[in-house]
């Protein structure tokens, strides 16, 4: 086990903002956050988007699960909660240290994961209530111990996203690469079959460690689980495919393909079918897992990048990076009900465990917007830290974490009391 515990520095919201500002760059920064070193910097073919993809290092430097997993199914700690709609969000916290987050997710067991790409090779995971520090862990493991084949000794990855299982026990972990096997990855994919092909690392809350490592395809973003966690889906980004693994045998099935950088994801109730952005074709696709195939249900403005479900399976909610855009879609026809402008370059987002707000992060412009899911109104529009990446709804606390792709952890209390 590889872990130390330390309480974060703190420092106010608004110097965050300042310290931590840096210069533009595409759906994944061009380069490393400042500070940061790196053999790669993942790409730019996301030209300024989302959590980022193109630059995906920048995105990923793309990066959006978070947070994305939290749909609400009413907590017993949200239950006696004001609608989330209703209530407003506080700035209470910036964690900093030797972090770069380009996601971040809540267990929904009070414990959530930050996600710190190839500039720190690590995973940071923070008690959900006090915001401590509780374990930094590393992304390096022993190949032939998990039967990679082809692979010997240590590795180590790049920690993009990650989902938790049902129970919280778990946390699927995508890596965009494996550090200094085959060709360096970007995310314009410019070395192609060249680039090596990646995995997915799992998390034991138990063992806390890596229990797993699950061969996928090239730069691996996204991850999600369908409603029983019995199948894990992963985009693979320089693959234009969907990677479908069964999680009783920590192996891939098969990869659907798709087109050109795929990423965000959500499974919808029945537990068969799925919809995947497709970023740079400007394409939602709805897939088929029982037979494998896909269609595009619907296209888009440019770089549709992060797809939420209200726990109904009811409302489909879709972040459109490069038009500044937020999509309320009916995920049985596959119709747009509803659209509204954004903050500049929206990434991920994240959904309250009632299902009634929504929380979008603005990359461009360092803020974190909170919408209506009704509606659609804009409610509130906050500053976070500097390059605003990820987001996640923590249901325990009813509290808002931001990943702040510079250098931070913005959090915020929404619970209304």
């Amino acid at each position: 086990m590889r872990c130390r515990s330390a309480r974060s520095p703190v420092i106010p919201a608004t110097t965050a903002v300042m310290l931590l500002a840096l210069t533009a760059c595409s759906d994944e920064p061009s380069g490393p956050p400042e500070g940061a070193s790196s053999s790669s910097s993942e790409s730019a073919t996301d030209q300024n988007g989302g959590s980022g993809d193109t630059s995906e290092a920048a995105d990923d430097a793309d990066s959006e699960q978070g947070a994305d997993t939290e749909q609400g199914s009413g907590s017993e700690e949200g239950a006696d909660r004001p609608a989330s709609a209703t209530t407003e969000m506080v700035h209470v916290e910036t964690i900093t240290g030797d972090i770069s987050p380009k996601s971040v997710v809540a267990s929904g067991e009070g414990l959530v994961l930050a996600n710190n790409m190839m500039y720190r090779h690590t995973v940071t995971f923070y008690d959900a209530e006090t915001h401590e520090l509780v374990q930094t862990l590393d992304d390096t493991v022993d190949a032939e111990a998990h039967g990679l084949q082809g692979q010997s000794g240590e590795i180590s990855g790049a920690p993009v996203e990650a989902v938790w299982t049902s129970d919280g026990q778990y946390a699927y972990v995508s890596q965009y690469q494996l550090t200094d096997i085959g060709a360096t990855a970007e995310d314009d994919c410019a070395a192609g079959e060249a680039i090596a092909e990646s995995v997915v690392y799992r998390y034991s809350v138990a063992e806390e460690d890596w229990d797993q490592v699950i061969e996928v395809g090239r730069v691996p973003k996204y991850v999600a689980l369908s409603p029983d966690d019995s199948t894990l889906l992963v985009s693979n980004w320089c693959d234009r495919s969907l990677s479908v693994v069964d999680t009783e045998t920590a192996e891939e099935n098969e990869q659907i393909p798709l087109n050109s950088m795929p990423r965000g994801i959500v499974v919808l109730p029945d537990g068969e079918t799925a919809y995947v952005t497709a970023m740079y074709s400007n394409e939602v696709y709805r897939v088929d897992l029982s037979t494998g195939e896909s269609e595009v249900a619907f296209t888009t403005g440019a770089r549709p990048r992060h797809l939420v479900l209200d726990d109904a399976g009811e409302a489909m909610y879709l972040t459109v990076a490069g038009a500044d855009q937020l999509l309320k879609i009916d995920p049985e026809s596959g119709e747009v009900i509803d659209e509204v402008t954004t903050g500049q370059e929206p990434r991920s987002m994240a959904i309250s465990e009632d299902g009634t707000a929504l929380y979008v992060v603005n990359y461009d412009e360092n803020t974190v917007s909170k919408f209506d899911a009704e509606t659609l109104e804009e409610l509130q529009r906050e500053p976070t830290g500097g390059m605003p990446v990820g987001v996640t709804y923590e249901p325990s606390t009813g509290s808002v974490w931001v990943a702040d792709y510079a250098g931070s952890l913005t959090v915020f209390d929404d619970s209304g009391q």
